[in-house]
Parts: structure tokens; C-alpha cells; sequence
């Protein structure tokens, strides 16, 4: 009887342990402090003292079993060298992540956005470019020739491009380059507001924050920025 005793008790203690990490639920993040958890996690991945094996744990994959409250959306590019999770350091369940190349904003780019504000409770929208962007480049360089799907992806950030060529006098392609990619990020963002009235109602009302940010793949800072057109 005291053999059965013994092994009821730490199977018993596993459980409730186990049911209690299902029915957890993380606390309502402000956008302020979740930025600040974004800009605090580079600066540890910066500094090459990442902690996410520690954030991915075994308990916390446990805990978001029953559902999932990350704090932050991150649209960015797909490009290999940009992972969100890494450069911002972040475990399990903290990023809503979306990624496609140029990080541009699209119906189904927005939608899922939508999902993440309006049923996971994410307070901060961040769209974040990067250095060396491929896709801005493609779209400096195009003919207009480019295969269906590419097109597609030209066309949506050829208005940075032009905005840029407006902006950028002379023959400095380092710098029409930089500001092709400050002005898709920048037109990205502003699309959420223009193409989602969800987003905006959020916006305006102080439940959500959008923020404009470029990661630079040489040392790997991520820097916000502002919105706004200039």
C-alpha cells in the first residue's frame, strides 16, 4: 500500500501541474512594454546571450497548449538572416510572426494581423525591413518581364521605389537602395491603416500601436523609426 502511495502522489502532483500550465493565461501586454521587450531582446542578441532555449521550454510549450496570447505581431521579410524569434530573442508563444518577401502587406497579410489584434489580445504591430533587401532590389532592377508571382511582388513595392527615385538625386545607389527600404516599411505600415478598418479602429483607440523598424544584417541592431512619410 505505501508502494502505491509513492507513486500516486508524484503522478497526482504531474497532473495538477500539467493542468494548471493548460489553463494558464498570460497577462494583457501594453504596447510600450512590449516594444520594450522586442528592443531589450536584440540587444541580448546583439550581444550573443540569447535565452530563448530557456523561453522554449518543455513547461512553456505545455502552457500554450490551450491557446496561444503573444504580445507582438512582426511583419518582415522572409529573408534567411532576418528570423524574428532570434534577433529578438523571443520563446514560444510571445511573436505573432508573419514573413514574406518585402515585407509587404497583402489581404492575407492582413487578416492575419487582424487574428492577432482583435482574438489574441497582441497590442504591438511592428513592420520591419532590413538591410540588403532582395526584394527591394528585384524591384530596383526590374524590367518589367518578371514571372506572374515576382510581378506580383514588384508591383506592390514599386511605389517605394518610386518615392525614393523622387527623393534620391544624382547617381547614389547606396542611397536610393536605403531609401527604396525605408519607404516600403514605412508604406507597408501605413497600408494596415488605409486597408484595415479593424486596425485602424484599434489604432485610434490606443489598443494597438504600429511601429516602423529596420533590422541591419551586418551587426544586427534593430532600429524603429518613424511612420510617417518623409
Amino acid at each position: 500500500m505505501k508502494v502505491k502511495t509513492r507513486i500516486f502522489l508524484p503522478t497526482l502532483a504531474f497532473l495538477l501541474l500539467t493542468t494548471a500550465a493548460l489553463t494558464f493565461e498570460a497577462p494583457w501586454v501594453d504596447p510600450d512594454t512590449a516594444l520594450k521587450k522586442l528592443l531589450d531582446g536584440n540587444r541580448s542578441f546583439v550581444a550573443n546571450k540569447l535565452t530563448i532555449k530557456e523561453s522554449s521550454a518543455p513547461t512553456k510549450r505545455l502552457g500554450l497548449v490551450a491557446g496561444q496570447h503573444p504580445y507582438a505581431v512582426i511583419l518582415s521579410c522572409s529573408d534567411s538572416r532576418v528570423p524574428p524569434e532570434i534577433i529578438f530573442d523571443k520563446g514560444l508563444g510571445e511573436l505573432f510572426v508573419i514573413r514574406d518577401a518585402g515585407n509587404i502587406a497583402d489581404p492575407i497579410v492582413l487578416g492575419s494581423i487582424e487574428y492577432a489584434v482583435e482574438h489574441l489580445g497582441s497590442s504591438l504591430i511592428m513592420v520591419m525591413g532590413h538591410t540588403r533587401c532582395g526584394a527591394v532590389k528585384a524591384t530596383l532592377d526590374a524590367t518589367g518581364h518578371e514571372d506572374p508571382n515576382v510581378g506580383a511582388i514588384v508591383k506592390k513595392i514599386s511605389p517605394a521605389v518610386q518615392l525614393a527615385r523622387k527623393k534620391i538625386k544624382g547617381n547614389d545607389q547606396a542611397g536610393l537602395y536605403a531609401s527604396a527600404i525605408n519607404f516600403n516599411v514605412k508604406l507597408s505600415a501605413q497600408s494596415l491603416l488605409s486597408e484595415s478598418p479593424l486596425i485602424r479602429s484599434l489604432v485610434d483607440s490606443g489598443k494597438v500601436r504600429i511601429v516602423c523598424a529596420e533590422y541591419d544584417v551586418q551587426d544586427g541592431t534593430v532600429k524603429t523609426m518613424s511612420c510617417k512619410m518623409k
